[in-house]
């Protein structure tokens, strides 16, 4: 795997719209290849065609297909790779756990910002993701449409009048899009409002993850929400409605920030200076501790009470002091049990260059 690849993703360093509460936004398509059954239901010959057919669509296209934007995509063997670059992949969200699990013949198409990464041979043939940072929907959705007519211009997709793009899991029929977004909000969370919250957005027909996708727990008061439904909605109304929903999470957690400084200043403060302490002096901290106290010294950095480090380390961090990243920064294999010192040193090098 090219070395670039280990670098950050430009959604995790690049600036964008409401970044103060939105880290990012996601858009992901479902496509599948006609007349070859789907991802689960091929044999090595089928799998090897559809990896054929990409690659040839590659070729042919890559430079040349849009006058504004040259992707420079490339093909990545997911068979060739090792398990720390497989698992580097998994952390910064650009392919899926059971896409790094898999054993059967699969890759990855990324390009050099790594904001465009298709997962290919994963539950569908190709599962086209676009990120960017900030609540940028739109913007996302005009890259993904792009990227998506770059490989329908030469590969025929599983199409039905009656039920649009079909794909291996019925919830992905129809526009097989997936519009969704990353959102911080600790206010929410100290002020006991969270859970009121995110059973009115499950109410409105979307889902509310954590951190690391479907399973998986909030951790640092982070969430993902998303639509469930891709049927019978255009993209369009399925994008329009998720931004909706999220310019209303702002202004609750925007009010709930403000009600914090105005009733709670004195409470607020010193959680936000203590995890200021803690994550500068600590010899020792696990991943939730830190993505926890991450949390609040963003809180404390978008309320102007820490003003001498950049708002975007949540998102940086969260992903550097992951157990692979870790492996990687320090090169070397770090045990189970030393991870946490060395978590502690990586997050105190990166707040002390921030300071200087």
């Amino acid at each position: 795997m090219n070395k670039k690849n280990y670098n950050l993703s430009k959604w995790i360093t690049g600036k964008g719209p409401k970044s103060d509460i939105v880290i990012s936004s996601r858009i992901r398509l479902a496509r599948n290849i006609e007349k070859i059954p789907f991802t689960h239901q091929s044999n090595s010959k089928q799998l090897e065609e559809v990896i054929k057919k990409v690659n040839n669509t590659l070729a042919k296209n890559n430079n040349k297909f849009s006058k504004d934007n040259e992707f420079n995509l490339e093909y990545i063997d997911m068979n060739k790779l090792s398990k720390i670059e497989k698992n580097i992949l998994v952390e910064k969200h650009l392919i899926s756990p059971p896409h790094a699990k898999s054993e059967h013949k699969r890759g990855l198409i990324i390009n050099e910002d790594q904001d465009i990464s298709i997962m290919v041979n994963e539950e569908d043939h190709l599962r086209i993701q676009i990120l960017k940072p900030g609540l940028q929907l739109n913007e996302c959705w005009k890259r993904a449409d792009t990227v998506d007519d770059f490989f329908e211009n030469e590969i025929d997709f599983a199409f039905s009048k009656k039920w649009g793009y079909l794909s291996s899991c019925p919830t992905n029929m129809g526009t097989g899009l997936r519009s969704s977004i990353m959102v911080h909000l600790p206010a929410l969370n100290i002020t006991n409002n969270i859970e009121k919250m995110l059973g009115a957005v499950s109410q409105l027909g979307l889902a509310v993850r954590g951190l690391y996708g479907e399973g998986s727990e909030s951790a640092g008061n982070v969430y993902q929400i998303s639509n469930q439904i891709t049927l019978g909605q255009t993209e369009k109304d399925i994008i329009n409605n998720l931004e909706s929903v999220t310019m209303q999470i702002l202004e609750q957690e925007n009010r709930a920030r403000k009600r914090l400084l105005e009733e709670n200043e004195d409470f607020i403060l010193d959680k936000i200076k203590r995890a200021y302490g803690t994550l500068k002096y600590a010899h020792m901290i696990n991943n939730n501790e830190a993505l926890e106290l991450l949390s609040y010294l963003k809180l404390g950095i978008d309320l102007e009470i820490i003003d001498n480090i950049e708002a975007d380390l949540l998102s940086k961090l969260m992903i550097l002091i992951r157990p692979y990243h870790l492996k990687n920064f320090f090169d070397e294999e770090i045990s189970s049990d030393y991870q946490a010192v060395k978590r502690a040193l990586l997050i105190q090098n990166y707040i002390n260059k921030k300071e200087e």
